[in-house]
């Protein structure tokens, strides 16, 4: 056994965070990999997802067919995006379209806006058709860690338009289980805080076999998180835990109130 020590920073941290609306994302610099060029910029992507996005696109034949727009922003280039949209076409359509700064998943690194590959693509709004290429990718994007983000059917849970472009990496099983039971993140989060640590797991088996279990920890966020160590002021642990380390397990936090754990069983 192995005892794990939870502060109130890796709440914000991890591929399950949940960015949206609601729940602002805290700057933080994630761990970068080049994906591509835009207008002669260069996209940068969360290293995982980059690496899961080149086996995808090496599986299905989708390199060059297929090309990113938009990956990692910060927080001044998300507020930028805004500004500028918000000058050319209007309230209505950026807040359908664009997520208000500090609210926007590519700030995360987790997200990336996919394209088509022809001479033209609208950065805000690029053409990700329900077919030919871009189809076979999304019908196999779950099994790399990806879900088509924002769907038509799911607006009124994201509270963000229809984003056929759009893709999230939650990594594995999470991007399984939320395509073959039809949820979005919000409610994915949602539905894992029934099942809670070393009571009641999430028991799920993946199509390639192997059998996970998905469980949720509170976090403890009581208001005074300081405490004196040696004399300096340090944060206290808003989760301690032990977990059975002869298992591969990945812990994320949710951005909003716990931790995800995910063990191999």
């Amino acid at each position: 056994m192995r005892t794990i020590i939870m502060k109130a920073e890796d709440i914000c941290k991890g591929n399950l965070i949940l960015v949206n609306h609601a729940y602002g994302y805290r700057q933080q610099y994630p761990d970068l990999t080049r994906v591509g060029t835009w207008e002669g910029a260069d996209i940068f992507y969360e290293s995982t997802a980059a690496c899961a996005l080149d086996k995808l696109m090496a599986k299905i034949g989708g390199t060059g067919r297929i090309v990113p727009v938009s990956a990692w922003r910060s927080m001044e280039e998300q507020q930028t995006i805004w500004d500028d949209s918000l000058a050319e076409n209007g309230l209505e359509f950026t807040q359908k379209f664009v997520a208000v700064p500090g609210h926007s998943e590519h700030q995360t690194g987790l997200a990336i806006d996919l394209a088509l590959s022809q001479p033209e693509i609208d950065f805000i709004r690029p053409y990700f058709p329900y077919n030919g290429i871009c189809q076979t990718f999304r019908e196999r994007a779950w099994a790399y860690g990806f879900v088509e983000r924002y769907q038509e059917e799911k607006q009124s849970v994201t509270q963000i338009g229809h984003e056929p472009w759009h893709f999230r990496y939650v990594g594995t099983p999470h991007a399984e289980i939320m395509t073959r039971m039809g949820l979005a993140l919000e409610e994915y989060i949602a539905l894992i805080k029934q099942y809670c640590y070393g009571k009641n797991p999430l028991c799920y088996e993946a199509e390639n076999g192997t059998a996970y279990a998905v469980t949720y920890l509170a976090a403890n966020l009581k208001k005074n998180v300081c405490s004196e160590v040696d004399g300096r002021t340090a944060p206290e642990p808003v989760a301690v835990f032990e977990i059975d380390d002869t298992r591969q397990y990945c812990i994320s936090g949710n951005n909003c109130d716990g931790f995800i754990v995910t063990q191999i069983c």
